[in-house]
């Protein structure tokens, strides 16, 4: 299961997996895929270094990369504070009487609120990146668009490759256009901050718009056979990130959502700005009902939604709300019925990916 890209890369298998947790990223890495760790959470470069320190003695050698927000539009000099106070009053009530209705109890005095959503933020993810160049990354990926192009330019300069998400054939361009080095094709069946186009259909497109670019094959994609379909259509490796929650090594915040997740089907998400102001897929609860209803004010644009809603999710997690309780998460979700280790789902996708060859060869009458 190796390709140009994962050769080039140092990666067994053509396997990246993207990931909040630094266990989970290193253990991918081990196991012969890309782990990727996600870098939105991290508001302190110390706490960034910690865990790449943490990284760089648990990864045996193997490659490993950064996923950053960052825009390709300069903002100047706006402080988190001038943003949330665009935040209208009604869009505040709603919270509060949103959380009141479930009986979500307030965080006791001097508790934190939890993650508040700056990594959109350019001056933050610019800080992350300071970090990280002084780790042997090879890989940053940007999760909302191209980086600016002195980012691009930083990076190459590092030996760094720069990978970029795309939902559309014409984003894809615009990334190939910005100097971009990888193409992740995201489909309408990923978890989070996804487009309208399915990957069987997705994949292909943007494989023939930007050649000889490599392209990764992301959504819908949990098993060995559907790797083997991501390769067929054209890419040169998958990008998976939802099948990595449910694992071992992750580090979710309450059992109660893991045992939502492994209870949930491919129907049990839905695509809602609840969260970030952007649509993202997520499992569907009465949290994204609210904020989808059309009697209720509507979410806010990004980064006004994250900010909004950062206290209300930290208690819904702190108290294990269930009827509340969501995470992003793609439709392979339904797949994802038991914890596993990392090294147990490669050893499950190898298996899988041996399987669909030897069909195809079998069809082709190879064997």
């Amino acid at each position: 299961m190796q390709t140009e890209l994962s050769k080039r890369l140092s990666a067994r298998y053509a396997i990246f997996g993207f990931t909040p947790f630094p266990a989970v990223a290193a253990a991918i890495t081990r196991a012969g895929g890309f782990g990727v760790l996600g870098a939105v959470r991290y508001t302190a470069p110390d706490e960034l270094a910690r865990d790449l320190d943490w990284m760089q003695d648990h990864t045996d050698g193997g490659p490993y990369g950064l996923d950053v927000v960052m825009p390709a539009k300069k903002v100047e000099g706006v402080t988190e504070a001038e943003v949330e106070a665009m935040i209208p009053e009604q869009h505040r009530r709603f919270v509060r009487d949103t959380l009141a209705k479930h009986g979500v109890p307030e965080l006791a005095e001097g508790e934190a609120s939890g993650w508040r959503i700056t990594g959109w933020m350019e001056h933050v993810a610019r800080s992350q990146l300071d970090v990280a160049f002084d780790y042997p990354i090879k890989l940053i990926a940007s999760a909302l668009g191209s980086p600016p192009a002195d980012v691009i330019a930083r990076a190459h300069d590092h030996g760094v490759l720069i990978a970029a998400l795309a939902g559309s054939a014409k984003h894809a361009e615009r990334h190939r256009d910005a100097g971009i080095d990888i193409v992740v094709a995201q489909g309408y069946e990923a978890g989070g901050h996804t487009g309208d186009i399915a990957s069987m259909v997705l994949t292909p497109e943007i494989v023939r718009a930007v050649d000889p670019l490599p392209v990764l094959a992301a959504g819908g994609i949990g098993s060995g056979e559907q790797v083997a379909a991501g390769l067929a259509l054209g890419a040169q490796g998958v990008w998976l990130g939802s099948l990595w929650l449910t694992t071992e090594e992750a580090q979710l915040h309450s059992r109660a959502l893991t045992r939502k997740l492994l209870a949930a089907g491919s129907g049990d998400t839905v695509r809602s700005r609840a969260l970030t102001g952007k649509p993202a897929r997520q499992l569907r609860t009465e949290w994204t009902d609210a904020w989808d209803d059309p009697a209720g004010p509507g979410p806010l644009p990004m980064p006004l939604q994250g900010l909004l809603v950062a206290e209300a999710v930290s208690r819904i997690q702190r108290y294990e709300v269930e009827p509340l309780l969501g995470t992003p998460v793609g439709q392979i979700v339904g797949s994802m019925t038991s914890e596993r280790s990392v090294q147990a789902v490669f050893d499950d996708l190898t298996r899988g990916f041996e399987r669909a060859i030897d069909r195809i060869n079998r069809i082709a009458g190879r064997s």
